[in-house]
């Protein structure tokens, strides 16, 4: 079946490379689930103990050390999404830093400007670097004001974001990195993963991320305050939550009218994880490096087999960790999009038009209300990602032959009436 049958035009059938799919439907999900059987083994025998502790324990607080030392970072509290991780950072930020602006991307998921939202703060939006659809360094210093108390960056679909020049100037300015490095586990930049650069960071464990714990996320830091603070907000503000055994003592000593098992320091949340949760972490955690180098060699065949003048293909790799097949159009056009997600459909090609996240958060009906229905003018890289781009789920298992063969159809939709 060709590009343009899949579209409703006639045409002669187009030979398939060979070792290509010659099925006209690809079968190709936007996620697949990446829990093993070793994995599920792994919760069984933990359940066929005596009497095992299923709530937060000793499971919990392996996994994170064993994600810390993985990261490189110091510390890490995990909680039941990559949403609490966002909630917990931000909330965290303003009981250290008070209230103000956070500078946030404009193509990212929505509960990292919910987050900013929720916790009182105030978000200052950046366009987006095309290459790799994270923000826009440059715009990131020009809205710096002394107003902000954070730049939360987003590693969309598993690119890196950071420069070099983005973090010298905010070490100069004192100002905090936060980076949602949600899509982007074990990416790199200068050597190091991500998610160790900034004052904190956020991962996610959802369905079908390069690591999942069915749901989970993870809040990583090297501030022993910052780490204090969000431990205390994962879990009622209870002070027998802190770490530090002379954090728990000043409180005790302050407060001895209470039962030291019972103080609230913080108005604060339950966002717990489990063991079973952990368990799935530990397991998964094994295979992580092998996962991301499948997903990046996926993604190289498809870039390196797409029409380079019509869709973009100069996406940042170096250092990337792929979360999903980035699949924009170079120029604004209609016709073209429209042929694309008509043969998607026709082959069994889930997508999700905009990329991550739904394209510009600031169209979306919660900012419109806050910002206006015209703020998307001022974005105009975010919003041809919103029109005329889109993501393609990855996966380890995701078979090279169908990599192709959609690629050749993606190519043969460009000029149709060239096709004889």
């Amino acid at each position: 079946m060709t590009a343009q049958e899949l579209v409703g035009q006639d045409s002669a059938p187009v030979r398939p490379e060979q070792g290509q799919d010659r099925s006209p439907v690809l079968r190709w999900p936007l996620m697949q689930n990446n829990i093993t059987r070793a994995d599920l083994d792994a919760v069984i025998a933990y359940l066929r103990q005596d009497d095992p502790v299923l709530t937060q324990s000793h499971n919990v607080r392996a996994f994170e050390q064993a994600w810390s030392d993985w990261v490189g970072v110091r510390h890490s509290v995990f909680v039941n999404s990559g949403s609490s991780a966002n909630l917990l950072t931000m909330a965290a930020l303003r009981e250290l830093h008070g209230p103000g602006e956070v500078i946030v991307p404009t193509i990212t998921w929505v509960s990292d400007v919910a987050a900013v939202l929720h916790c009182g703060l105030t978000p200052v939006f950046v366009d987006i670097d095309p290459r790799t659809l994270g923000m826009d360094n440059d715009e990131v210093l020009r809205k710096i004001t002394p107003r902000t108390r954070a730049v939360f960056l987003t590693h969309v679909l598993g690119y890196n974001a950071l420069t070099q020049q983005l973090l010298d100037e905010l070490r100069d300015r004192k100002i905090p990195l936060i980076e949602d490095v949600c899509e982007a586990h074990g990416a790199t930049f200068a050597g190091r993963r991500l998610g160790s650069f900034g004052l904190a960071s956020n991962f996610s464990f959802y369905y079908a991320h390069h690591l999942s714990t069915i749901e989970g996320g993870m809040v990583c830091t090297n501030d022993a305050d910052l780490y204090e603070t969000v431990r205390l907000l994962r879990s009622h503000g209870m002070v027998r939550e802190l770490d530090s055994e002379s954090r728990k003592r000043e409180f005790w000593d302050e407060y001895p009218d209470l039962n030291p098992d019972f103080i609230f320091a913080l108005p604060a949340y339950n966002v717990r994880s489990s063991e079973i949760n952990a368990i799935l972490g530990l397991s998964q955690l094994k295979r992580l490096d092998e996962t991301i180098e499948r997903r990046n060699e996926n993604l190289r065949l498809f870039l390196n087999n797409l029409d380079p003048d019509a869709y973009r293909t100069d996406f940042a790799l170096e250092g990337s960790s792929n979360y999903a097949f980035t699949l924009i159009l170079r120029r604004p056009d209609e016709a073209l999009m429209q042929r694309v997600m008509a043969a998607l459909r026709q082959l069994g090609v889930e997508f999700r038009r905009g990329t991550s996240g739904g394209g510009n958060q600031v169209r979306q009906p919660y900012l419109r209300r806050l910002l206006g229905d015209d703020a998307w003018r001022d974005f105009p890289r975010a919003d041809h990602v919103h029109f005329f781009g889109m993501y393609i789920g990855n996966y380890p298992a995701l078979e090279r032959a169908k990599i192709l063969r959609l690629c050749a159809v993606l190519n043969e939709l460009v000029h149709p009436s060239e096709i004889i």
